[in-house]
């Protein structure tokens, strides 16, 4: 697999739109970290490390509805293993004006657009969330 936080996203989004309440990926520190971010902007429930069908480590996570319709409307991955995309703290793009949320890369940790913002650090910019 060349791109593991892409695979990921791919997965949450099928599996909101068949209305999955939790969806499976294979484990990794990146998307522990990612899921992080994505939990306290509260647009999943949560996650839960375990062990998959094949014995290999894995994370369930568990999807967010708001009166039957998916929390995450739209996700996009931005800087890929092909195409790296980096921004300073003060390039950092808004998602629909505020409304969304950027997941960064940076040297202090993965964090929200906003995080990165107030600690004044840049980075990779992984994925867009709104």
């Amino acid at each position: 697999m060349n791109d593991p936080i892409g695979d990921m996203l791919t997965r949450i989004r099928n599996a909101q739109m068949r209305g999955k309440s939790t969806v499976m990926t294979p484990a990794s520190k990146l998307r522990a970290w990612v899921l992080d971010v994505l939990a306290d902007e509260g647009y999943i429930r949560g996650y839960e490390k375990t062990t998959g069908e094949d014995g290999h480590p894995a994370i369930e996570i568990s999807l967010k509805y708001f009166e039957g319709t998916p929390v995450i409307r739209e996700v996009r991955r931005v800087s890929t293993p092909g195409r790296r995309v980096y921004f300073g703290a003060k390039d950092i793009p808004s998602v629909r004006q505020g409304l969304g949320v950027s997941i960064v890369s940076t040297p202090k940790g993965v964090m929200s657009d906003a995080n990165a913002r107030s600690a004044n650090v840049g980075g990779e910019v992984l994925c867009t969330v709104f």
